[in-house]
């Protein structure tokens, strides 16, 4: 076993660990909320965030090192400090933005030429500057910076990209070892995660995840998933893939997904997740409850003076009705964005917490059963 990473509980390939990082130690399986530009979208604060159990923040590095810049937020004392936040903070490494700025990047060996998204400034990020603008950032996990092919990406194509991504990742591992050791390093303890990518091609993921398994890293990724392929191609990559990693390190599935999406690849052996979902959705009043997901902009809910969920105990149902929450949506009340995202935050992480204590107590299965089954009817 890892000394970081320890597996308390296991049924089947469901894992209930405990990983502890210089920040704080986080219970798995975890759900981390994101927080792009060191902000929920929604006008959710820091202390929102700690009442509604939030264990893991996630930022991203190239949009944070295009506005403000990552060297004004070290020289601000690095993440935590800029956001006050003390908890972990996962980097995200500006791979998935190759992926996503398609027609505004070009890859080469040394790494990628970006226009901004912003202003149209050249930008260019390869595997040294990824690490040095999440170093400055100061984030209790860095994630190494990779390509994200396309899911439906001919397989020659594949190929030549996750061998780019290997490489990558030896460069991105000495570079992070380099910056750790300098005297100006904020967070000298900061962990590197490696990507596993593969598009929907079993072999190949299977081959790129002993080829990174060998590198011996705190954690380990399976990216390029929710992009564009089908849920059971999705589910049949992970399966493939999870028994070619590190049974002693957690594995994090990247930008999954649904509340179903969660406790399917819990079941598969994944223990950190991330998603724009819910908060997302909240902001358009699609709200997640335990009997399936609302629109609260429905004519049925005008007069609902109901709570979104009357069991939940996040402080939007504490206080506010449905009827209410939706006047605020339709007046466009910035109000109105905040409760649903609070709200669904919530969701996302209690859910992590039954999920966690059904495995704790070898009810799992039969947990993620009625789970599922009481969650499938969508407005």
């Amino acid at each position: 076993m890892s000394e970081r990473f320890t597996i308390l509980k296991k049924e089947g390939l469901a894992k209930r660990g405990r990983f502890e990082t210089v920040h704080g130690v986080i219970e798995t399986p975890v759900f981390m909320n994101v927080g792009t530009v060191a902000a929920i979208k929604g006008a959710v604060s820091t202390e929102d965030l700690e009442r509604i159990g939030t264990q893991v923040e996630l930022s991203n590095t190239y949009h944070l090192h295009v506005r403000p810049g990552d060297d004004k937020i070290k020289a601000l004392g690095g993440l935590h400090k800029f956001m006050s936040w003390n908890k972990p903070i996962l980097t995200d490494s500006g791979g998935f933005q190759v992926f996503s700025l398609a027609s505004l990047r070009k890859i080469k060996e040394e790494g990628v030429y970006f226009a901004s998204h912003i202003d149209g400034r050249k930008i260019f990020m390869g595997p040294e500057e990824s690490m040095r603008i999440q170093s400055n950032l100061a984030s209790t996990i860095a994630m190494a910076f990779d390509e994200c092919p396309n899911s439906k990406a001919e397989r020659k194509y594949v190929e030549d990209s996750v061998a780019r991504t290997t490489r990558w990742l030896e460069r991105c591992k000495a570079e992070m070892t380099r910056l750790n050791s300098l005297e100006d390093t904020i967070n000298k303890d900061q962990l590197l995660f490696g990507i596993n990518q593969g598009a929907i091609f079993p072999d190949i993921r299977i081959e790129h995840a002993k080829r990174i398994s060998e590198l011996d890293l705190p954690g380990y990724a399976i990216g390029g998933l929710a992009v564009g392929e089908t849920h059971e191609e999705m589910y049949e990559i992970i399966e493939k893939t999870v028994p070619y990693l590190p049974s002693d390190k957690p594995v994090y599935l990247m930008g999954v997904g649904t509340p179903i999406n969660i406790l399917e690849a819990v079941e598969r052996g994944v223990d950190f997740f991330d998603c724009v979902y819910p908060t997302r959705n909240g902001r358009h009043a699609h709200l997640y409850t335990n009997f399936g997901k609302i629109n609260l902009m429905n004519a049925k809910y005008e007069l609902d003076d109901s709570p979104i969920e009357e069991s939940c105990q996040c402080p939007t149902c504490q206080r506010y009705t449905r009827a209410y929450i939706r006047h605020l949506l339709k007046a466009k009340e910035m109000l109105g964005m905040r409760l649903c995202v609070l709200h669904n935050l919530y969701f996302y992480n209690n859910l992590m917490a039954e999920i966690r204590d059904a495995i704790d107590k070898g009810c799992f299965a039969e947990f993620k059963k009625n789970k599922i089954s009481s969650m499938m009817h969508e407005e």
